[in-house]
């Protein structure tokens, strides 16, 4: 049996634990879901849930998926040679198919260190690591692209984000956690459910060329999170080392290189969106049970 043309279509670059997530969530709506991955086995356990895979190789299966998609969602992140998905809009352009809605995840990097004060989507770009300066890039060349094309697209600054198996709460229960200090560092984080709901809050309210961060209301020390976690579970605090210790992993370090707040106040009046978990508290207290 056929599609109805009325069943909206999600093309989602990139099924990381984001994309999935989305992917899960579109099905859960009763749409038809397209999600590429380079892997064969993730591949598989995306058919598995009902989700058709796509090779990004494999240019035809990616040209077909891109044609009937009323929306697209890009995960993958930039590489030097920029966005690898923004070569789909010759797909797009090709078979003449207009997607209803695009959206691109970027990061709270773009904005580099602000000394713990606020920004919002309209203060100027200042990445100060190579993964920022290509998200600047990448948003830049997606928004060119959108208004060549008369494309609605959209740019989600993220900050560090969290869900079941990838949390500080398995960090600490697996003696993977460390406590870094440094004074006045401060940052957002986000819980993914709350990412999934403000991009489906953009679906159902499209603006060309809008930009949006997406992070939780509080932001806080990573030291004070780890500090409230631990106390949660009962354990005992984990080592505190120094930022340079060779056992803090390089991502970890990026994470410190930046002290900002992230205002999301532009998502909430534009969208109507507001996190179901406003904190680090409410959202790692709604993991607890994810906890084997």
């Amino acid at each position: 049996m056929s599609l109805s043309p009325a069943t909206p279509t999600l093309l989602i670059f990139g099924a990381g634990s984001l994309g999935t997530a989305v992917a899960k969530e579109a099905k859960a709506r009763g749409w038809d879901v397209h999600a590429t991955s380079r892997r064969e086995a993730h591949r598989q356990a995306l058919t598995a849930d009902g989700i058709q895979a796509v090779d990004p190789a494999d240019e035809e299966a990616l040209a077909r998926a891109a044609s009937k998609a009323s929306h697209i969602l890009v995960t993958a992140p930039p590489d030097s040679q920029g966005c690898p998905a923004l070569a789909a809009l010759s797909h797009l352009r090709a078979a003449e198919a207009w997607p209803d809605w695009i959206g691109y995840i970027s990061s709270t990097s773009v904005y580099g260190d602000r000394r713990g004060g606020w920004v919002t989507e309209d203060d100027a770009l200042n990445a100060a690591t190579l993964e920022g300066a290509r998200r600047v890039r990448a948003e830049r060349d997606w928004l060119d692209s959108g208004r060549g094309m008369g494309l609605t697209v959209q740019i989600f600054r993220l900050p560090g984000f969290y869900g079941a198996g990838s949390n500080i709460l398995e960090r600490l229960k697996d003696g993977r956690a460390k406590l870094v200090r440094k004074p006045g560092q401060v940052f957002n984080r986000i819980h993914i459910d709350d990412i999934v709901s403000g991009l489906f809050a953009s679906m159902e309210r499209p603006r060309p060329g809008g930009i949006y961060n997406l992070t939780d209301d509080e932001p806080s020390p990573a030291d004070v999170v780890t500090e409230w976690a631990a106390r949660r579970l009962g354990l005992p605090q984990p080592p505190e080392v120094d930022l340079d210790d060779p056992s803090v992993s390089d991502g970890m370090r990026r994470f410190y290189l930046d002290s900002k707040r992230v205002s999301n106040a532009r998502a909430k009046a534009e969208l109507g969106w507001r996190p179901l978990y406003p904190s680090y508290r409410e959202g790692l207290e709604s993991l607890i049970p994810t906890l084997e």
